[in-house]
């Protein structure tokens, strides 16, 4: 599996463009916000962090996060992989290798939330342990937490 070639890289001049095109499946969209959009609230964000996954030499998401309310915790704050990468561990390992950067800086607790619906990504974060918490943010969207 490729999975296992799967690293975090800087988004750069010469990549951003191709980060920015990475889209999920059209059920998806209205489960994440586009690429572009996550880059440019990063920028106004500045405690904002933001990485593109790559299978090998290839861009398949982007993962997006910010520091939490307590000095151990932090929110997954966007996590994609694009429609072509989908169902291959990609989005596993990427979450994987951002865990080890998190535990190697004291973070503790990862919170993420999620719009339901049937094509949204709700079991896949069950699936990496996630838990729900039962707390429904003001925007409608619902609070899962995970301990690192």
């Amino acid at each position: 599996m490729s999975a296992h070639r799967v690293s975090l890289r800087e988004i750069t001049a010469e990549t951003v463009r191709s980060i920015c095109a990475l889209e999920p499946h059209d059920g998806q969209r209205g489960f994440v916000a586009p690429n572009a959009l996550s880059i440019a609230q990063a920028y106004f964000n500045r405690a904002a962090e933001f990485r593109a996954v790559y299978a090998g030499e290839t861009a398949v998401g982007f993962i997006m996060w910010r520091p939490g309310e307590a000095d151990d915790a932090c929110v997954l704050w966007r996590f994609m992989i694009d429609k072509g990468g989908q169902g291959k561990g990609h989005g596993r390992a990427a979450l994987q290798l951002w865990f080890e950067r998190l535990r190697s800086q004291g973070i503790k607790t990862v919170r993420t939330s999620y719009v339901a619906g049937d094509a949204g990504p709700h079991g896949f974060y069950l699936a990496q342990g996630f838990k729900d918490t039962g707390a429904q943010l003001p925007n409608g969207e619902w609070l899962m937490e995970l301990a690192i």
